[in-house]
C-alpha cells in the first residue's frame, strides 16, 4: 500500500512562487504515473499536472509555462515547481498515483492520494 504526502504549500504573494513536494512510503512509486490536482473552494478538483514513469511531464494549459511537475524516483519523490503564481491558483493541492505508466487523465483512474496541502495565493 503506497502512501503519499504533500508538503511545501503555504501563503504567498501573487507572483511568487512555491515548491510542492510528494513523499511517497510503503512501495516504489517508479513504475507509476503520477499527478498533482488540485480543488478550489466551491469548484470540483482538477488534473494540473501529470508525469510518466519515464519523468515525461505534461500540464495543463491554465499553468503551462508557470508550473513544472518532475519526479526523482531514487527518492521516490514527485515535485510540482509553480512560478508567478496567482490569487486563482489557490486551492488544497493533492498528489496521486495511477499504476498505468504514463498517469491518467481522468481522476478516476488514481489508486492513492494524498491528503494534500493548502496553497494560498494574495493578490
Amino acid at each position: 500500500q503506497v502512501q503519499l504526502v504533500e508538503s511545501g504549500g503555504g501563503l504567498v504573494q501573487a507572483g511568487g512562487s512555491l515548491r510542492l513536494s510528494c513523499a511517497a512510503s510503503g512501495g516504489t512509486i517508479s513504475s507509476y504515473g503520477m499527478g498533482w490536482f488540485r480543488q478550489a473552494p466551491g469548484k470540483e478538483r482538477e488534473l494540473v499536472a501529470r508525469i510518466s514513469s519515464g519523468g515525461s511531464g505534461s500540464h495543463v494549459d491554465s499553468v503551462k509555462g508557470r508550473f513544472t511537475i518532475s519526479r526523482d524516483n531514487i527518492r521516490n519523490m514527485v515535485y510540482l515547481q509553480m512560478n508567478s503564481l496567482k490569487p486563482e491558483d489557490t486551492a488544497v493541492y493533492y498528489c496521486a498515483a495511477d499504476k498505468h505508466w504514463l498517469g491518467s487523465l481522468r481522476e478516476s483512474e488514481y489508486e492513492y492520494w494524498g491528503q494534500g496541502t493548502q496553497v494560498t495565493v494574495s493578490s
